[in-house]
């Protein structure tokens, strides 16, 4: 099957596939830099797909997978902090796409942690496919068995952390933000990895095939409505483009207040977020007629 400029992720990389060939975003792949974001949360993704580690005294949580080549970089990041691999017991995913579960089969057998995701996104997981594009070989990978399924408002807990599952569907039928707290310079905020609301590859409406899945659009709907009420001090999401990560790790580096904090950010994102997603529904539904 041949595709032409699918918008795929968070960030609307342009994706032109033609059967398994693709032409991604270099920096997809590409070896990240790990960072500590604030006392117990770092960042360990590649250069532009982020992953998040969270640790405690009885183990780690890990939070996506990245690329399907992403695994050993990963790792390495891990490592590279100080952090044994072999004691992440939890991988949570917040999207069932492949730029963010490539790498989740290879992880959960490297640390043999157990996988909680949601139950809307459990099929795409183990079957290792895009919902609505099974057919895409460029959207596959490899397939991995979920643990723990979530359902809206679960809890991941290990080691004193707690992590809020909030199901926010839309841009996949289980997407999942999470919520916890983080102890930043002694004060506790409320730090969010948020899931997305991009379109991305996405049919909301199709004359010829349908929406990607049923109900889409007034997932994404319910999904706004609710994005609106919920508040985040430090917002953090799947692609480091989504909460500027580059900006803020400079800043760091100078030694400024922590830049990840940022109470007015979810909301600013949310508001982008929603207008691209109806120009995107105006253009199909003219598209479709």
């Amino acid at each position: 099957m041949t595709l032409k400029s699918l918008f795929l992720g968070a960030a609307g990389a342009v994706l032109i596939a033609s059967g398994a060939q693709a032409q991604l975003p270099p920096g997809w792949s590409a070896p990240g830099e790990p960072l500590q974001i604030a006392d117990n949360l770092y960042y360990v993704g590649t250069q532009t797909i982020a992953v998040f580690l969270v640790t405690t005294p009885e183990g780690h949580i890990l939070v996506d997978g990245a690329m399907p080549t992403s695994a050993p970089l990963i790792l390495a990041s891990i490592r590279e902090l100080g952090f044994d691999p072999a004691e992440v017991k939890v991988i949570l995913n917040t999207h069932a796409h492949f730029d963010h579960t490539g790498g989740l089969a290879d992880l959960k057998a490297a640390t043999g942690a157990t996988l909680a995701a949601s139950e809307g996104d459990r099929s795409a997981l183990e079957s290792g496919t895009y919902v609505g594009s099974e057919e895409v070989e460029a959207f596959a990978f490899k397939p991995v068995a979920v643990d723990r399924v979530l359902q809206d408002g679960d809890t991941v807990e290990l080691g004193g952390m707690t992590l809020t599952a909030h199901l926010t569907p839309g841009h996949s039928p289980g997407c999942t933000t999470w919520t916890f707290p983080l102890v930043v310079d002694g004060q506790t905020r409320q730090a969010m990895i948020y899931c997305s609301t991009s379109v991305a590859a996405n049919r909301l409406v199709s004359a010829d095939r349908g929406p990607q899945y049923p109900g889409i659009v007034a997932d994404y709907e319910h999904t706004f409505a609710r994005l609106k009420t919920m508040k985040a001090d430090i917002f953090l999401a799947p692609h480091a483009e989504q909460f500027d990560l580059a900006r803020k790790r400079a800043a760091m580096v100078e030694g400024e207040p922590n830049p990840f904090v940022d109470p007015t950010e979810l909301q600013k994102v949310v508001a982008a977020s929603e207008a691209a997603f109806r120009t995107q529904l105006a253009k199909q539904q003219e598209a479709a007629q």
